[in-house]
C-alpha cells in the first residue's frame, strides 16, 4: 500500500494488505460491527416486551383482584345427642293369694262355760280344704296342689352351646394357617439346600411357579403331595421338595390342633445368561 493512503486506510485494509479478501475472514470482520448491533437491538427489543407485558398482567390482574370475595355462611347442624332408653320399670313380684289357715289350738279340757270362742277347736269338716296356721285367715282353699314357683324376674339362663366341629376332619379354612418350622427363612433356607432345576428344563429353558397341594395333618407329618399347576417339567421337582420337607408346624381350629390342605408354591427361575 502506498505510504500517502496508509493514515486514510482502514485497519481491515491495512491487515489484509497482499491477502485474499475474498476468502470469507475478510467479510466476518468488516461485518462483526453491524452484526452486533443488530443482536443488541433485537434483545433490547424483547426485554422491552416482556417488562410491557408484565406490567399489563399485573394492571389486569390486580383489576379482578379488587373485586369482593363473596363468601357464605356454613350453619353447622346441631346435633342433638342421643337421648338414652329409660330402664325398663321394675315390677313388683305379684304377692300370691293367701291360703285359708286355721290356728292350731292346743286342747286344754275346760268346763264348756270357761271356752272362749276363738279358742275353740276347728270343727273337723273344715280341716278338708283348710290348712293348719298359727292364726285363723280367711282365703282359697287348700287343693292340695303345689303352685307354680314365683318368677322373681331374673330371666332364664341358657346352658352354653355344646361345640359341634368335627375336629377329625380336613380342614379348606382354619384359623392359624399350617406353616414350616422357622418361618419364611428356614423355608428358603430349605429351598436352597434342597433344590435341583431338571436338566430337561435347563435345556429348554423353562421356568414358573408350581403350586402344590398337600395335607398336614395334627402332627404335622406332610401326606397327599400334588402338583396341581404350574410347567410339567418341573412338577415332579416341586413333589419331591415338599416331600422331603419334614414335619410342618399344624393348623390351628378353635384353638386345637387339625389337619388341613395346604397349598404352597415353589418359583423356578433360570438365571440370565
Amino acid at each position: 500500500m502506498e505510504a500517502n493512503k496508509i493514515l486514510s486506510a482502514d485497519l481491515l485494509d491495512i491487515v489484509f494488505e497482499g491477502r485474499n479478501k475474498a476468502y470469507g475472514a475478510y467479510e466476518l470482520r468488516r461485518g462483526y460491527r453491524k452484526r452486533l448491533l443488530t443482536a443488541l437491538s433485537v434483545l433490547f427489543a424483547l426485554f422491552a416486551l416482556l417488562v410491557t407485558g408484565y406490567l399489563l398482567a399485573n394492571k389486569f390482574g390486580s383489576a379482578d383482584s379488587g373485586k369482593p370475595m363473596i363468601s357464605q355462611d356454613v350453619q353447622l347442624t346441631e346435633i342433638k345427642p342421643e337421648t338414652e332408653e329409660a330402664p325398663p320399670p321394675v315390677t313388683k313380684p305379684v304377692e300370691p293369694p293367701k291360703a285359708a289357715t286355721i290356728r292350731n289350738t292346743q286342747l286344754v279340757i275346760v268346763r264348756d262355760q270357761d271356752v272362749k270362742e276363738d279358742e275353740k277347736p276347728p270343727e273337723v269338716d273344715k280341716l278338708d280344704d283348710t290348712k293348719i296356721g298359727t292364726i285363723n285367715q280367711d282365703g282359697i282353699k287348700d287343693d292340695g296342689i303345689p303352685a307354680p314357683p314365683i318368677d322373681e324376674g331374673k330371666g332364664i339362663v341358657e346352658a352354653p352351646k355344646r361345640d359341634q366341629t368335627d375336629y377329625d376332619q380336613t380342614f379348606t379354612k382354619v384359623e392359624i394357617e399350617s406353616t414350616y418350622p422357622g418361618g419364611m427363612a428356614a423355608w428358603m433356607r430349605y429351598l436352597n439346600k434342597t433344590f435341583l432345576y431338571p436338566d430337561e428344563a435347563q435345556e429348554q429353558d423353562v421356568q414358573g411357579t408350581v403350586v402344590v397341594q398337600f395335607i398336614v395333618d395334627k402332627t404335622g407329618v406332610v401326606t397327599d403331595v400334588e402338583a396341581v399347576s404350574g410347567p410339567p417339567q418341573l412338577r415332579a421337582e416341586a413333589v419331591r421338595v415338599i416331600k422331603l420337607s419334614g414335619n410342618w408346624t399344624p393348623a390351628q381350629q378353635n384353638g386345637r390342633q387339625v389337619k388341613s390342605y395346604k397349598k404352597q408354591p415353589i418359583q423356578f427361575r433360570l438365571e440370565s445368561r
